[in-house]
């Protein structure tokens, strides 16, 4: 009888533990500044060069590398230094790293400028130093001209140098023959690029086959 109240006394006596979880987000996960229902303008070296409008606007400059993060898509237009409009940008969810001025598009992606040019894919990234957009992803792109797509785009800002790799695309016999529409309109016949190898065709296809290309680019 001793032996269990001495045995009860001193496991009254040991201290109570204390159970600790781990915290359920990580500090810098948790974003400096969270914004609804934005419409505003930015600005870059005191000229206003763009339009955003998103549904949320997360800002973390704890992550590294911080960004700013538009989970619920965005909508943003370009401006040119007398505030005309160039173009709009769209995509489902995009992320900006403000360090590296760098946008990361994904989604949904949809670009169109004033000359008409129409982007589509998957998957964009645009460089604010290289003045670039790129995709590793199939891009589709249309021109009034021409249409093309391919696993691979790389293009300057505006829009106006790009290039397309292992890519398929329509155009006019007179692009590739270098004739000019006067000169030769009864050969604007639709011609196929392919990364494929070419097949043999029949006389009766209306179609122009040419040979396997890797590599189309706009002058």
């Amino acid at each position: 009888m001793l032996a269990l109240l001495l045995s009860v006394g001193a496991g009254s006596c040991q201290k109570p533990k204390d159970h600790t979880a781990p915290a359920v987000r990580d500090r810098d996960s948790v974003s400096m500044m969270t914004s609804y229902g934005i419409n505003t303008l930015i600005s870059d070296s005191g000229v206003i060069k763009y339009r955003i409008v998103t549904e949320r606007w997360d800002v973390n400059t704890v992550k590294n590398p911080s960004r700013w993060t538009f989970e619920k898509g965005i909508f943003l237009e370009q401006f040119d230094e007398k505030f005309h409009v160039e173009g709009y940008i769209q995509a489902d969810t995009a992320w900006y790293y403000d360090q590296k001025k760098l946008w990361e598009l994904r989604g949904r992606v949809r670009i169109r400028n004033v000359n008409g040019l129409i982007f589509r894919s998957e998957e964009l990234f645009w460089d604010g130093i290289a003045h670039e957009f790129y995709s590793h992803k199939f891009s589709k792109v249309i021109t009034p001209e021409r249409e093309m797509q391919g696993t691979y785009f790389r293009s300057d800002e505006r829009m106006q140098r790009y290039e397309v790799t292992n890519s398929v695309g329509s155009f006019l016999e007179s692009d590739m023959s270098g004739e000019s529409e006067n000169t030769a309109p009864d050969k604007q016949k639709t011609a196929t690029l392919s990364d494929t190898a070419t097949t043999q065709q029949s006389q009766r296809q209306p179609a122009v086959r040419r040979a396997a290309m890797t590599k189309t680019s706009q002058p």
